[in-house]
């Protein structure tokens, strides 16, 4: 006799942006068997109705859309057990606290929320419903990432001493940040919180440690205003329509890109949103050049470094130990090509678009007294952030087992979130702060 079949966890999503792709297609086709997405919640009822229209492509029946201030009555209606949060940064504890008191599950896309208040407000309302929060930190599902967390666990290079990790945005993806909401620090907390968050989660899992104090320094060199420093600022606001525009390199074309178009331009007169900001005009507030110097729990340090218009996309870490060294370096785009350059994010970035941006990635160690050696990792690719994006989705979507930990809790959330926190108040005050005068977590 077979056993009775598994009944589908019901999700819903609220934040129908370009972020909710991902989850939107993973729910309708690669997990159908495990998960149900049964709503969509947002401010903009243009834009889930892009989703809709999608979900049919795909086969999908459409599923009922609620306004987003209907966020609790949808969560009631539909039966919601797991809720997607894609929406902008500022709002997330504002949703996932509401479903957490629901007695939903969470996933939300990181960073888990903007800052210290946010933050406590989510971590509260965990300690109160005893629910999970899950943060989708996609780049701990990274076969290359994986592999490190299992040397250094391993105690490859010993105890380690310090890590230096420089990230490079390229300037078609560095550029994407100040055309969008992101270009506010106060909707997305900028670079040190949104984009960063990523790599000092993975600093975070893979010394097993919590930031203690953090020092930075950064500023606007490239965009805003300082474009006319430059020579590269053109007078116009946003790209559509602007003739200004039109042979700017850093102009988003949104109606030469069919999901774009129609999740924000044709969405515009619903809400007024912009999605193609001159990156050179004025009213950015946040930096595109940023160094930070972090100390951690074990007495190991990190040096950390993002540019934001780089002329190629990619990272480097290396982990000093105290039986040898740990070097990684991934090139994920070794030029912007012309006629990538005011290409979608997304697809471009990783290669999927412009065959003559070559890629690579190199996983070495350096023990002591002994020639380096190459590590193999299996399973890497330039598409879907590693390959890491389908490996999260199987986890998160599909129960696949996670050995690693790889599954992100509200408390690694915060851990990440108090790196960039900490460096934004350094920023502010030139003087190092202590993590522990921000938040405390048990």
């Amino acid at each position: 006799m077979s056993p009775p079949a598994r009944e589908r966890v019901r999700h819903a999503l609220v934040g129908a942006g370009a972020r909710a792709e991902m989850f939107v297609r993973a729910l309708a086709l690669d997990h159908a068997d495990t998960a149900d997405l049964v709503a969509l919640a947002d401010v903009n009822q243009a834009r889930m109705d892009a989703h809709n229209r999608w979900l049919a492509e795909l086969g999908h029946p459409p599923v009922p859309t609620y306004r987003a201030a209907d966020f609790t009555t949808m969560l009631a209606k539909e039966r919601v057990d797991v809720v997607l949060v894609t929406s902008v940064d500022v709002t997330h504890d504002e949703y996932v606290t509401a479903a957490l008191r629901a007695g939903c599950d969470v996933v939300t896309e990181k960073p888990m929320t903007v800052d210290a208040p946010r933050c406590r407000r989510i971590l509260e309302a965990v300690a109160e419903t005893g629910r999970r929060v899950t943060v989708a930190f996609n780049y701990r599902y990274n076969p290359l990432h994986e592999q490190v967390r299992r040397l250094l666990a391993d105690g490859t290079v010993g105890e380690i001493g310090s890590v230096h990790f420089e990230w490079l945005l390229d300037v078609r993806h560095g550029a994407d940040y100040f055309r969008r909401w992101h270009r506010e620090k106060a909707s997305s907390g900028g670079l040190l919180v949104h984009k960063a968050s990523h790599h000092f989660d993975l600093v975070n899992w893979w010394l097993d440690a919590r930031p203690v104090e953090v020092h930075a320094a950064g500023r606007l060199f490239f965009y805003g205003e300082a474009g006319r420093r430059h020579g590269y600022a053109r007078d116009y606001d946003r790209a559509h329509g602007s003739p200004a525009a039109a042979d700017d390199p850093f102009a988003l074309r949104l109606a030469e890109h069919p999901r774009l178009r129609e999740l924000y331009l044709d969405a515009e007169a619903e809400d007024g949103y912009q999605r193609d900001r001159n990156v050179f005009a004025p009213g950015v507030t946040i930096e595109d050049d940023l160094a930070v110097l972090a100390r951690y729990s074990t007495g190991a340090t990190m040096t950390y470094h993002l540019t934001a218009y780089a002329p190629w996309e990619g990272y480097r870490v290396m982990v000093n130990g105290s039986r040898g060294r740990l070097e990684l370096d991934v090139t994920e785009s070794d030029h912007v090509s012309p006629a990538g350059a005011g290409a979608l994010k997304g697809a471009a970035l990783h290669g999927d678009e412009a065959a003559v941006e070559h890629g690579g990635a190199r996983l070495t160690l350096r023990p002591f007294w002994a020639p380096p050696v190459d590590v193999p990792v299996d399973g890497w690719t330039r598409q879907g952030h590693g390959g890491a994006d389908a490996r999260m989705t199987r986890v998160l979507l599909g129960g696949e087992p996670d050995p690693l930990g790889r599954a992100a809790t509200a408390h690694d959330g915060a851990l990440a979130l108090f790196t960039g926190l900490a460096a934004n108040r350094s920023l502010d005050t030139g003087a190092p702060v202590r993590v522990a005068d921000l938040l405390t977590l048990p």
